[in-house]
C-alpha cells in the first residue's frame, strides 16, 4: 500500500504539483508520523493518503480562475443587467459602450491588507483580463478625511465610483469578509447608500459564503468554486473516504490528524474552526487546510504556509 501511494503522490507532483513536492519531502514529513504494524492503524499510511488527496492549485490554474471570476462573477451578470435596462437589446456596440462606461465606475480591491493574498492576486486578475492598472485601489483609498477645529470628517474620496469589488482566493468561515463588511463596507454604505459591493472569491466553502450573504451587507457575494462538505477531510460525506476501495477508516484518520493538530494548532486542530480542507495554492495555503500540512513550527511541512504574522 504505501509503494502504491508513493507512486499515486509521484505522478501528482510531476502532472500537478509542478515539481513542489519531491519523493525525499514526503518521507521527510512522514517521519514525523508513528507507524503501526496493522495498516489501519499506521499514521505515515494515514498521512500518505491524505496526502495523495490533497488538492493543490498552482499558478497556470489560478490565472484560469482569475480569468473566470472575472468573466463569470462580474462581466456577464453586469452585461446582462445592461441588456435588460435597455429593452433586451441585442445591440452588441451599445452593450460594449455601456459596459465600458460602468467598467469605467468601478474599483477592484484585494481582501486584507497590501501583504495578503487577496492583494497579491490583484496583479495576476489585472494581467489575465487586459485591465488598466487605474481601475485598482487600496481600501484606503475609499475614504477621505479631513480635520477641522479638532473634528475629523470622513468622505467618499470618488463619489463618481458605483462599484467596488473585493477579491479574494478563499472564502472559509468568512471572518475576514465579516470583519471588512463592518471596518469598512457599513461607512462606505452610510456614505453613499446607492453604492455596490460585491465579494467574490476564487474558493468558497457553502458555509462561509452564506454566513457572508446572511449579513446582507455586501450587494453581491459569489465564488468561482463553491466547496460543499464532501470537501470536509472527515465528515461523514467526505469525498476521499466515500470512494471505492478506501482503506481507511475515517474515524481513526480524524483521531490521528486532531492527535497532531492538538500540538500544532491547539485551538483548531483541523483547520481554522474546523474547516478540515485538503487544498493549498501556489502563492499560499490557507490555515483552513489540516495544520499537519503546513504548520512549522518544531515540524517539517509539506506544504508550507505564510503567516500573516512572519517576520
Amino acid at each position: 500500500m504505501f509503494d502504491t501511494l508513493i507512486r499515486k503522490i509521484k505522478q501528482l507532483t510531476e502532472t500537478a504539483w509542478y515539481g513542489k513536492v519531491l519523493e525525499p519531502d514526503v518521507r521527510q514529513w512522514l517521519e514525523q508520523f508513528d507507524q503501526a504494524d496493522v495498516a489501519e492503524d499506521n499514521e505515515q499510511l494515514q498521512a500518505l493518503f491524505l496526502l495523495s488527496n490533497f488538492i493543490y492549485f498552482g499558478q497556470r490554474e489560478i490565472r484560469e480562475l482569475l480569468r473566470s471570476l472575472y468573466r463569470d462573477l462580474f462581466k456577464t451578470p453586469a452585461v446582462h443587467s445592461i441588456r435588460r435596462a435597455n429593452g433586451d437589446t441585442k445591440d452588441t456596440a451599445l452593450l460594449s459602450q455601456k459596459y465600458n462606461e460602468h467598467l469605467s465606475k468601478t474599483k477592484f480591491l484585494g481582501m486584507g491588507n497590501p501583504s495578503e493574498s487577496g492583494v497579491h492576486l490583484l496583479y495576476y486578475f489585472r494581467q489575465e483580463n487586459c485591465l488598466h492598472s487605474d481601475q485598482f485601489i487600496n481600501t484606503y483609498e475609499i475614504f477621505s478625511r479631513s480635520t477641522v477645529s479638532g473634528a475629523t470628517t470622513i468622505r467618499i474620496r470618488n463619489p463618481t465610483i458605483t462599484d467596488y469589488v473585493f477579491i479574494d482566493d478563499l472564502c472559509g468561515s468568512g471572518t475576514q469578509a465579516e470583519q471588512y463588511s463592518r471596518d469598512v463596507i457599513e461607512p462606505l454604505k452610510i456614505l453613499n447608500p446607492t453604492s455596490k459591493v460585491h465579494y467574490l472569491v476564487l474558493f468558497a466553502t457553502q458555509h462561509g459564503l452564506n454566513f457572508i450573504k446572511s449579513l446582507r451587507r455586501y450587494d453581491t457575494v459569489a465564488a468561482v468554486y463553491e466547496l460543499d462538505d464532501s470537501f470536509k477531510a472527515f465528515d461523514s460525506v467526505s469525498r476521499i473516504f466515500n470512494a471505492v476501495n478506501v482503506d481507511f477508516d475515517r474515524i481513526k484518520v480524524r483521531a490521528t490528524c486532531e492527535k497532531y493538530g492538538a500540538r500544532l494548532w491547539a485551538g483548531h486542530p483541523l483547520g481554522y474552526k474546523d474547516s478540515q480542507l485538503l487544498i493549498g495554492f501556489n502563492h499560499n495555503t490557507p490555515d483552513n487546510t489540516l495544520p499537519i500540512f503546513w504548520a512549522d513550527a518544531q515540524w517539517r511541512p509539506i506544504f508550507k504556509r505564510y503567516h500573516k504574522n512572519a517576520s
